[in-house]
């Protein structure tokens, strides 16, 4: 698994969670926090002052803390990763490159005789109760503005019924 695919875990739990994407500079942070670089570093690597990173680091980190349900910080934010993901992050400090390293994050399953079918399933589950999550506040908040059911389900292209039974 590459840095990137990390990145997209946390994005896809970020979006079922607040139906909104990661943007660039906060997937430099969280890249440069598991590369443990200072924010002057992550600042210089994404074109913005280190002041204006640690901004945003910072309500990043608060973000995760929600959509994980635990707290996350600079040193935590690996361990929280591996736990969530069930994925083993490690660092390659000699900055080589071998078989089972790419770029400076290496990541594999923590148990190596894992079953693909569970985890897939596990997945599917969590990926489905995020969405249903996200679409239970999608609802509330459109009944708070005074939609009707009816407009909610065509709004969000879901079956009435299940509109009624959030």
């Amino acid at each position: 698994m590459q840095v990137d695919e990390v990145l997209e875990f946390v994005d896809r739990s970020v979006y079922a969670k607040t139906g909104t994407h990661l943007n660039d500079l906060q997937r430099g942070i969280i890249e440069g926090i598991l590369k443990r670089q200072k924010y002057a570093e992550i600042a210089d690597n994404n074109g913005c002052s280190a002041g204006y990173a640690k901004d945003v680091g910072y309500k990043l980190l608060q973000m995760l803390s929600d959509v994980f349900d635990e707290s996350v910080n600079k040193r935590n934010l690996k361990s929280v990763l591996e736990r969530q993901g069930n994925i083993k992050i490690i660092f390659n400090k000699n900055k080589t490159i071998d078989n089972n390293m790419i770029g400076y994050i290496n990541i594999c399953s923590e148990k190596p005789n894992f079953i693909p079918d569970k985890i897939q399933s596990e997945s599917a589950n969590f990926q489905q109760e995020s969405k249903h999550q996200a679409n239970m506040e999608t609802i509330d908040k459109l009944r708070q503005f005074g939609l009707s059911d009816e407009q909610i389900a065509a709004a969000l292209n879901l079956p009435l019924e299940v509109i009624k039974q959030i």
